[in-house]
């Protein structure tokens, strides 16, 4: 039998050629090896979820209060006697029982009621009633346009003095506001509450001037007091049986 022998020049292109061939398999299976990546094709962009986001701050606006329920009487006299004096009074207040005074006359005045809603602005205004009496041909004081502070859940009252100098039928407004200023600012403004029509009648007696009527009655009364004494009618006869003698 033939022994097999290897020659080292026959062995070196055997060894050679099995390296590049070991050398082309890993290359050829690194590059074939599909490319790693978090996004597949085709698939969507991802899109931040509301977690990642800070959501936007909407301010509030401020409500604005309930207005506030109020009672505006008016009572007046309807007749006064000419030359004399009589007071008419306004009065806006808040009753929580809910007795509003409707139209009456009481000892002789007329009192009318009403229910009026005034903006609830006293936190950040400063609220003053103000309020005037307009009527030709009588006297009025005071004649200007008067005023009060108001606060919540206090009253305003505002009160005139009235004369007549003549005999007749006068009508007259009675006229309310309200004023508010601004704390911040000092911005004012004005609203119209009311404006309540007053007719008052100015009489005499007896077709009289007050003060005549008036001296009348002192008179009067004086004589009625003169004739009630018990010894008047003693000193009558006295007269009547000296003047009989003579």
């Amino acid at each position: 039998m033939n022994k097999l022998t290897f020659s080292p020049y026959k062995i070196f292109p055997i060894l050679f050629a099995a390296i590049v061939l070991l050398l082309a398999i890993l290359a050829c299976g690194g590059s074939a090896a599909p490319a790693t990546s978090s996004e597949q094709p085709g698939a969507a962009a991802p899109t931040a979820s509301s977690s990642d986001t800070s959501p936007t701050e909407i301010p509030e606006t401020p409500q604005p209060a309930m207005p506030e329920r109020r009672y505006l009487t008016l009572e007046f006299p309807p007749k006064v006697r000419a030359g004399d004096s009589d007071v008419v009074r306004l009065t806006l207040e808040v009753d929580d029982k809910g007795n509003i005074v409707p139209t009456a006359d009481v000892a002789g005045n007329k009192i009318k009621g009403q229910v009026v809603e005034i903006p609830n602005l006293y936190a950040t205004h400063h609220v003053i009633a103000e309020a005037r009496f307009d009527i030709a041909g009588v006297e009025v004081k005071p004649s200007e346009l008067i005023s009060e502070p108001l606060t919540q859940g206090t009253s305003a009252t505002f009160y005139w003095s009235i004369r007549p100098t003549d005999v007749g039928k006068y009508r007259g407004t009675i006229w309310l506001y309200l004023r508010f200023v601004d704390k911040s600012t000092g911005e004012e403004s004005r609203n119209t509450v009311s404006a309540q029509i007053v007719d008052i009648e100015a009489t005499n007696f007896l077709g009289l001037s007050a003060n005549l009527a008036r001296s009348t009655g002192v008179v009067g009364s004086v004589l009625g007091t003169i004739i009630g004494f018990p010894f008047v009618e003693d000193v009558v006869k006295f007269f009547f049986k000296k003047r009989s003698k003579t």
